[in-house]
Formats: structure tokens, C-alpha cells, sequence
């Protein structure tokens, strides 16, 4: 296994929460990227692990492998994908983002 998965799943492992996105909560550098952050920020979520993609091409390379998922971003909360922007749209509008947040380690 590359040292880059080991890095992902290391990182998916440690951290309750995580994005990958491209650029930074404070400055996103794509519109899906922006409305999961503000997304997560209406959700009261204030601390979480994001990784700047664009600054990390060995994780956007292998992370779409590793996750069968092909786009950015990805969340994770608790070990677990939960989706890109459309799929965390659909959960923050139908409050199971709430729930799924709610059990945040």
C-alpha cells in the first residue's frame, strides 16, 4: 500500500471530522468546496481537519481510489464518507447532517 493511502487513512482514522476540499475553510478555491464549509458552519460545526487538495496532489490523486468516490470534496465523520456537496446538501436539508454530526467523537 503507497504511503499515501497510509497518510489517508491515517488521517480519516484520527480526526472525527474531515475535508477534503479544494483550498481552505477561510478561502475556497471551488463553489461545491465553499457550500459544504458553509454548510458545516451552519451545522455549529467549528473544528475540523480539512486538506487543501490542490496543495496535495499525491491525496488527489489516490483518495478517489481509496474512497470509490471520483470528486472533491469528500466528508468523513467518524471514519465514515458521508458524500460530496450534493450529498451533504441533502442531509443538511433533511436535518440528518444534525444527527450524523451530533455523534461527532
Amino acid at each position: 500500500m503507497s504511503d499515501t493511502i497510509e497518510i489517508i487513512k491515517d488521517q480519516i482514522e484520527n480526526n472525527s471530522v474531515v475535508l477534503y476540499m479544494k483550498g481552505t475553510p477561510q478561502f475556497p478555491q471551488c463553489g461545491f468546496s465553499g457550500q459544504v464549509v458553509q454548510i458545516l458552519k451552519l451545522s455549529g460545526l467549528q473544528n475540523y481537519m480539512h486538506v487543501n487538495i490542490l496543495e496535495n496532489p499525491d491525496i488527489r490523486r489516490e483518495l478517489p481510489k481509496y474512497a470509490n468516490w471520483p470528486t472533491f470534496p469528500q466528508l468523513y465523520v467518524n471514519g465514515e464518507l458521508i458524500g460530496g456537496c450534493d450529498i451533504v446538501t441533502e442531509l443538511h436539508q433533511s436535518g440528518e447532517l444534525a444527527t450524523v454530526l451530533a455523534a461527532v467523537k
